[in-house]
């Protein structure tokens, strides 16, 4: 798995890793909370026949470092930014799943000539009704969320993924848990976790008219993917979203929960490359 590290500003000498492959346009993939670049496994195969895609492990996640921070929004739009810089890549096309997307969102509004496309799946975004789950909100209370992560176990943390999932898969909870499991469990990466949910609450709650508003200034084309099932994002956040874009389409999920390029790989797979690559961009219900 490469490393880079970063140049410029807040997040010089910064160390991201990330997965690279194939050849032709660039795709950037995000995760979601918690996650790591290898959570596109399923992905990272499908759509490098078509594209340059790079999966990286956001700042505070994976292997990437964890330095102490404010983890908002627009912090990680600035890692990302100097990714991109760094690799000398001119224009790029994001993929963000759940918070991921909503970091592909705020870089798309910073430095939208750069951004190409934007596929949001399950991805809350700050300007539209969104409601944390009672779970993330208890645990990012302070002093008790820190004694809930040092009595995390692998256990309950996969009986949490569980409940993501419309049919749980096992082998597919295990890898989400496992991979590289002390490096995304040691002190650093539990306080960036803990510091991600507190700190990005700002942009969904005090900054959520501006994004707004900037987002309905954004003009490129958008595709949002999202389980009907999604436990974690209500479908109706999704709708709200698309209604608020201005170029956007929707592919909804049957049977499917938060986790679609998982649950639902192989069409989510051909959904993106055609978005992604092909053209014109396809029409979605909304």
């Amino acid at each position: 798995m490469p490393e880079v590290r970063l140049r410029g500003g807040e997040v010089d000498g910064l160390s991201l890793h990330y997965v690279v492959e194939g050849r032709g346009p660039a795709v950037i993939l995000l995760h979601g909370l918690g996650g790591f670049a290898e959570s596109w496994r399923h992905n990272i195969g499908g759509l490098a026949q078509r594209a340059t895609v790079y999966a990286i492990d956001l700042p505070g996640f994976g292997l990437s470092a964890k330095p102490r921070t404010r983890y908002r929004l627009p912090f990680f739009a600035r890692a990302l930014h100097g990714f991109v810089e760094t690799l000398g890549i001119p224009q790029v096309s994001l993929v963000g799943h759940s918070l991921g997307g909503a970091v592909a969102v705020t870089y798309a509004l910073t430095h939208p000539v750069r951004v190409e496309r934007l596929a949001l799946l399950g991805a809350p975004v700050p300007g539209f009704p969104y409601r944390e789950s009672w779970i993330l909100r208890l645990v990012a209370l302070y002093g008790l969320g820190e004694a809930l992560a040092l009595l995390g176990r692998p256990g309950l943390l996969k009986a949490a993924l569980a409940r993501c999932f419309v049919v749980p898969h096992a082998g597919e909870i295990d890898f989400l848990v496992e991979h590289e499991y002390a490096a995304r469990t040691a002190l650093p990466a539990r306080a960036a976790y803990l510091a991600t949910l507190r700190h990005a609450r700002a942009d969904f709650v005090e900054h959520g008219e501006d994004y707004r508003r900037a987002i309905a200034t954004l003009d490129l084309p958008v595709l949002l993917i999202h389980g009907r099932q999604d436990p974690v994002v209500d479908g109706t956040h999704c709708a709200a979203v698309a209604q608020g874009l201005r170029r956007a389409a929707v592919r909804w999920l049957d049977a499917c929960g938060h986790f679609p390029q998982i649950e639902r790989a192989e069409t989510v797979n051909g959904w993106l490359a055609e978005f992604l690559v092909g053209r014109p961009a396809p029409r979605g219900e909304r």
